[in-house]
């Protein structure tokens, strides 16, 4: 009997790549279905509506606002889930992220900070303050002196240097070059590109998708201008399409785990 899979968060063209490859009946969701848990099996809707049916496998790809409740249910259930439930709940409060991350990572970097709501404080140095659960360089900013906090954010010195993404998928990693007008670099500039992996950056990341038991994983990282380096921040749920190579080792990963056991 054929399992039946269900996709989340991915958009079209993505959803026809990944039915094409995966055997078997696929539902896909662009957001968040309507779920369930019960007796021990997991219901989503289906695509057109209706009743909801049951599913075999889940992949999961995205962030959205209210994913940690499914991220609960997918552990509860304990089906086959691409990636684990639990370390995407261990890591979709970005905060709380950074702090487990800075205990694990060779890279720490100096003088973290934190500031709830409604703060002020008064900075000597440069330092870059974040807030939010969004990423693509959304909820930060370049502050120093006085500066209220509309939102609690961690603060981080500005690390001068070269940013760069190490992303591993599966037993591979890559690493890019993040590039950008100004100080918010993104893999999403079109100068952005692949350039040698730095061995320790891979090995820090490793260490860490072992650690929160992730097969996808991406890691953004300063190398200063002396050649420290500084962890950043990790993306759990890290963009697979911006770049043709990382999207087809992205597919032939998760086809390889629907078809094992």
């Amino acid at each position: 009997m054929q399992e039946q899979v269900c996709l989340i968060g991915f958009d079209e063209p993505e959803i026809s790549v990944l039915k094409q490859r995966i055997s078997g009946r696929v539902i896909a969701h662009p957001s968040l279905p309507g779920f369930r848990v019960e007796d021990g099996l997991l219901y989503v809707d289906n695509e057109q509506g209706g009743w909801q049916s049951r599913v075999d496998r889940v992949i999961f790809h995205g962030i959205f606002e209210e994913d940690a409740e499914l991220f609960v249910a997918l552990a509860l259930w304990g089906g086959p889930c691409f990636p684990g439930p639990l370390g995407m709940l261990a890591c979709r409060d970005k905060h709380a992220c950074l702090v487990r991350v800075l205990s694990q990572t060779r890279f720490p970097g100096r003088g973290r900070g934190y500031v709830p709501a409604g703060s002020v404080v008064n900075l000597k140095t440069e330092q870059v303050a974040k807030w939010g659960n969004w990423h693509c360089g959304e909820n930060k900013a370049r502050i120093q002196g006085e500066w209220c906090a509309e939102y609690s954010s961690t603060l981080e010195p500005f690390y001068p240097g070269e940013a760069v993404r190490v992303v591993l998928l599966g037993e591979d990693v890559l690493q890019i070059r993040l590039a950008g007008d100004d100080w918010l670099k993104s893999i999403h500039d079109p100068s952005a590109d692949f350039m040698e992996v730095h061995a320790d950056l891979a090995d820090d990341t490793r260490a860490l998708a072992r650690y929160f038991d992730l097969p996808v994983i991406a890691n953004d990282y300063i190398v200063g201008e002396d050649g420290t380096k500084y962890l950043l921040e990790v993306n759990h749920i890290p963009n697979v399409t911006r770049f043709p190579l990382i999207w087809e080792r992205y597919v032939a990963l998760v086809t390889d785990w629907c078809a094992s056991a």
